[in-house]
């Protein structure tokens, strides 16, 4: 089992979402999450083959 991400997790509630260490420790993950959602975009999981030629095409290197 992964780690839960604390430093990820503290560096967006308290750097970008700017709430108070008191706020962000009330908080619980599912609720970061849902606020990571609102403000990055949810991510519906990891880049698959065509995802990844999607963004070649778009960002092609030189």
């Amino acid at each position: 089992m992964t780690p839960f991400p604390w430093k990820e997790a503290m560096r967006f509630g308290l750097g970008v979402l700017r709430l108070p260490p008191e706020a962000f420790w009330r908080m619980s993950p599912r609720e970061l999450a849902a606020a990571w959602g609102a403000v990055m975009g949810d991510r519906a999981g990891p880049l698959d083959r065509h995802g990844l030629e999607t963004l070649m095409e778009r960002f092609p290197d030189g």
